[in-house]
């Protein structure tokens, strides 16, 4: 079985399910339609989390690296200082 093949099986029997439940009066809302809308949803806001954690990754590596550049020159700047002093002795 294909994968079109078991997500229609699937959404038959939510059809089924939905159906069976409205004849109760239990509900009318559990159809195919509710599903999908629900799952896209989910989709979108999974999406946006990742989104969201990207730029915090982003931000802090940005962060990171503008400290190792200010590290470096502090040291390169010190390094220079200590070549003069000891050219001058």
């Amino acid at each position: 079985m294909n994968r079109k093949q078991l997500v229609n099986m699937a959404l038959e029997g939510v059809d089924t399910l939905g159906y069976r439940l409205e004849q109760y009066g239990i509900t009318g809302k559990l159809n195919r339609h509710n599903i999908a809308a629900f799952l896209m949803a989910e989709q979108k806001h999974l999406e946006g989390e990742w989104d969201s954690i990207q730029v915090r990754v982003n931000r802090r590596r940005s962060q990171v690296e503008g400290l190792a550049q200010h590290v470096e020159s502090r040291a390169d700047a010190l390094l220079s200082r200590f070549s003069r002093l000891r050219a001058s002795h």
